[in-house]
């Protein structure tokens, strides 16, 4: 069978319009003999993302977005995206929303869960999640930072208006006095040490001689400490530990009324009679003073004795004066 012309030219052009729609389909990212699954994920705002972008899972390309269009009148995005029909995972898993680079870029990767529930299916609607980029965690980080130097600067602020308050005319004025004593006393100092300075260079000589004499005196007590260290100091500690011993035991026995000293210490009548023979001997002393012929009398003629006078305070004239 002969085809005629108008056929072929009508065959040419259904092949050419065939090829014309795969090249397209091809182009697009969908192609006519799908070896893929399709997923859906809503996200609030894709960030960017561009249909045709690849989607990966563990870093390895398994597939690209084909549209990004509303879900509802609520203004969330509706992604759909391939996947190749080799990876399976569970319908669990979550297409995460990611930056590719860090000067900008979306894409998406599955992070697949294998928890034993039913693989997802074409046309499922996976769970959604949005990476923070660097921009977002650096904005996260910084905020806080913001907020606190925000807060320091207010802090600083009302500092220095307090500050303002409390600093009236008058304390203005007392404290550009205190100031300018300061400097006075300053100034005094400085002056203070230039004179010792001066006082120092004049008296360089005596210095050293005072230093060298002061070196001769360490010498000499490092000499004493010598001649002490020699001597027999635990000896002589030992003896008077041993003499302060004794006399202790001493002073302990007179305590008591032990020995002589004892008795008199603590016999108060002993004491007593040794003042009156003390008085006594006292007035016997006086008298034989006074009458020495009472107590020695040498007389060749038989001269007639003198009368006895009684010495001044004697107790024997108290005595009968009581009685």
């Amino acid at each position: 069978m002969k085809l005629s012309r108008e056929v072929k030219t009508g065959v040419i052009v259904l092949v050419g319009i065939l090829a014309f729609i795969f090249g397209l389909s091809y182009l697009k990212s969908s192609p006519l003999f799908e070896n893929n699954k399709t997923f859906y994920a809503v996200y609030e705002n894709v960030g960017g993302l561009q249909p045709g972008t690849q989607v990966s899972i563990n870093g390895y390309n398994v597939g690209n977005v084909t549209s990004i269009g509303f879900k509802d009148s609520s203004g969330k995005l509706l992604v759909a995206f391939t996947v190749s029909n080799e990876f399976d995972f569970s319908q669990n898993s979550i297409a995460e929303l990611f930056d590719t680079g860090i000067i900008g870029g979306k894409g998406i990767q599955i992070v697949p869960v294998f928890d034993g529930a039913p693989n997802a299916k074409s046309g499922d609607t996976l769970q959604s999640k949005i990476k923070p980029g660097i921009t977002e965690l650096v904005q996260q980080k910084l905020t806080p930072l913001q907020m606190k130097v925000e807060g320091a600067v207010s802090n600083a602020d009302t500092l220095l208006m307090n500050v303002n308050q409390i600093l009236d005319d008058p304390t203005k004025k007392q404290l550009k006095e205190t100031i300018v004593s300061l400097n006075q006393l300053v100034k005094a100092f400085k002056g203070s040490a230039d004179k010792i300075n001066v006082l120092l260079e004049n008296n360089q000589e005596q210095l050293d001689s005072s230093l060298k004499n002061v070196s001769k005196i360490t010498s000499n007590f490092s000499k004493l400490s010598d001649s002490l260290a020699s001597v027999d100091l635990a000896g002589t500690l030992t003896n008077f530990q041993t003499t302060v011993d004794k006399l202790n035991a001493i002073l302990g026995k007179i305590e008591k009324g032990e020995g002589s000293l004892g008795k008199l210490h603590q016999d108060d009548a002993l004491y007593n009679n040794l003042s009156a023979a003390s008085r006594e001997l006292d007035l016997l002393l006086q008298d034989f003073r006074l009458n020495p012929k009472r107590y020695v009398n040498v007389s060749v003629f038989g001269k007639k004795q003198k009368e006895y006078t009684l010495p001044e305070n004697d107790p024997a004239d108290s005595t009968q004066t009581q009685n």
